[in-house]
């Protein structure tokens, strides 16, 4: 079987206010326990492999089997950390063992009154059978955030 060779860019932004502080919001990423506490809460995924370090340079993974489904993996690595303003990575994701993507994402935590506005800004580019797969990424982020939410607490608008 021919692969055919493509690749497709996509990009979006998602951004949420919560009543919680910086503080709150940016623990949620930051902190192991809490980030465990939330990242893929829902998905219908058995936990195969995860590692955390969260420093510029540290790599963070994520691997499961969605239950009668592929396994997703997902390599992150930070590039840039500013305490409770910004968090930088640059990821990759496979399915099935298929490089599927690459991606920066941006994490901006900036304080509104005593909450917090965080915005999740994203550049991806989609290999081969994947190309038109960056709906699909945003689809998934919003998942994320919507486990976000019910961590932290209904978002404000």
């Amino acid at each position: 079987m021919t692969i055919e060779r493509r690749l497709a860019h996509s990009g979006f932004t998602l951004t949420r206010d919560y009543d919680a502080p910086p503080q709150r919001v940016w623990d949620a990423f930051a902190d192991e326990e809490n980030k465990l506490a939330w990242w893929g809460a829902g998905d219908a995924v058995e936990p195969r492999q995860w590692a955390f370090d969260f420093r510029v340079g540290g790599r963070d993974v994520a691997e499961g089997k969605f239950h009668d489904g592929p396994v997703s993996r997902y390599e992150a690595t930070y590039t840039d950390i500013v305490e409770h303003v910004r968090i930088v990575t640059t990821y990759d994701m496979w399915l099935d063992g298929i490089h599927m993507s690459t991606s920066v994402a941006t994490l901006e935590f900036e304080r509104i009154g005593t909450g917090t506005r965080f915005t999740h800004v994203e550049h991806g580019v989609f290999f081969d059978q994947f190309w038109a797969d960056g709906p699909n990424r945003e689809r998934g982020t919003l998942g994320l955030l919507e486990a976000l939410d019910t961590y932290l607490g209904q978002p404000r608008g």
